[in-house]
């Protein structure tokens, strides 16, 4: 893999330590060179301010241990919401099977960050991500839902949602307007129906952050399918990628997309109508929202054996119609070493995280530049053979609240 170790130990919070004491340049100061002049001295606030916001998120937390008015410039309110420059996504890499310990991966520094997370305790829970807020649930009654910022650590707990708790099959969804300060959560449940194998209920509920309230927004029994673990939001639409059960019939079909528009509602009789097939046999598929672009990583299968992996792909949807962006090179798709056919992948704005469930591994592939990469190498070693591995990116802001 490309690229030396570069990692930092320190805690995110270490580069946040408040000042108890500093030392202020004076133009008066008689220790000062005559003509010395201090750049610090003559920026106006706003101008530091402007300065500041372009640098990446962890420079500006080094930046706020300068000095005291450095501290409060990073620290005001105003700044807060003037750092609204994109920022690269970062990827959480969980580094224990029972616990959610880890360590986040900065992209454009290109070094990793001994990392906590608030509210999420286990490493199996559902995750989802969207301009700099993480929406979590447990995976037991899938009724423990948070929505928190990793960065300021701010959360909070949102009311329980309605219907049926412990369902076989569940998705997780968040999508922020950063315009109007609000978020939306999509769940999406489903359970086979007691005592018939060929039947599976399915419903989607929607939690506003306006209202506070979870609305059970469909519910339906499908015949043939079921739902899966994977949904997106993008402009307003819930996009849920749901599993043939094989009754059907149709070997070849194993994996569809259903789409939920959360303006029009359900104007279907069935939303089986609304479904879009795969591109070709899929392991497993991964949904990410890239630029208000659908886009889904996939498993590709091989034709006689479906449960076994031969590549990866990236697909970007088009109105129903799958669009390939590219495929994984040979040689990266060896570099995980013995892949399964799951993994995990996430994405935010043009970059896509792909890694393997059994290695640490990190492959970031640039959709604007087509370019595959490693990550530098992460600060962690598998310590023995079932040790699991898992991750998500978010985008790391300071501005939004949960």
């Amino acid at each position: 893999m490309e690229g030396e170790a570069s990692w930092d130990l320190y805690p995110l919070s270490h580069f946040r330590v408040e000042l108890t004491s500093y030392r202020a340049i004076s133009e008066h100061n008689d220790t000062c060179e005559e003509g010395t002049i201090s750049i610090d001295n003559i920026l106006p606030d706003d101008i530091l301010e402007r300065i500041l916001s372009f640098l990446p998120i962890a420079s500006i937390f080094r930046a706020s241990s300068v000095c005291k008015r450095w501290y409060d410039i990073v620290n005001s309110r105003r700044f807060l919401w003037a750092v609204k420059l994109p920022q690269k996504p970062w990827y959480f890499m969980f580094t224990c099977n029972d616990s959610a310990s880890g360590y986040a991966y900065d992209p454009v520094l290109r070094k990793w960050y001994n990392f906590e997370l608030p509210c999420i305790e286990h490493s199996n829970w559902f995750i989802s991500s969207s301009s700099g807020l993480v929406c979590v649930m447990d995976n037991d009654s899938r009724s423990h839902i948070f929505v928190c910022n990793p960065i300021t650590r701010d959360w909070k707990r949102l009311v329980e949602p309605p219907g049926v708790q412990y369902p076989d099959y569940s998705a997780l969804a968040i999508s922020v307007d950063r315009e109007n300060h609000t978020y939306n959560v999509a769940m999406a449940k489903s359970k086979q129906v007691p005592g018939d194998y060929l039947r599976w209920e399915l419903s989607i509920l929607i939690y506003e952050s306006e209202t506070q309230l979870w609305v059970t927004s469909i519910k339906e029994v499908l015949m043939g399918w079921r739902g899966g673990d994977e949904c997106v939001i993008c402009n307003g639409v819930v996009y849920c990628l749901i599993h043939s059960t094989g009754i059907l019939g149709n070997s070849d079909l194993r994996h569809g997309l259903i789409v939920y528009n959360l303006t029009t509602r359900f104007p279907h009789n069935s939303i089986l109508q609304t479904l879009i097939p795969a591109p070709c046999p899929l392991t497993c598929g991964r949904l990410m929202n890239l630029k208000d672009k659908v886009v889904m990583v996939g498993g590709i299968a091989k034709y006689d054996r479906p449960d076994i992996i031969k590549g990866i792909g990236i697909w970007e949807l088009h109105k129903k119609e799958w669009r390939e962006i590219a495929r994984m090179p040979h040689k990266f798709f060896q570099g995980f070493g013995e892949l399964d056919d799951v993994f995990a992948s996430s994405g935010f704005d043009g970059l896509v995280y792909i890694q393997s469930y059994g290695s640490t591994a990190l492959l970031v592939f640039d959709m604007n530049q087509k370019q595959w990469k490693w990550s530098t190498k992460c600060p962690v070693t598998k310590r023995f053979p079932l040790q699991l591995f898992s991750g998500f990116c978010f985008e790391p802001r300071l501005e939004v609240t949960a």
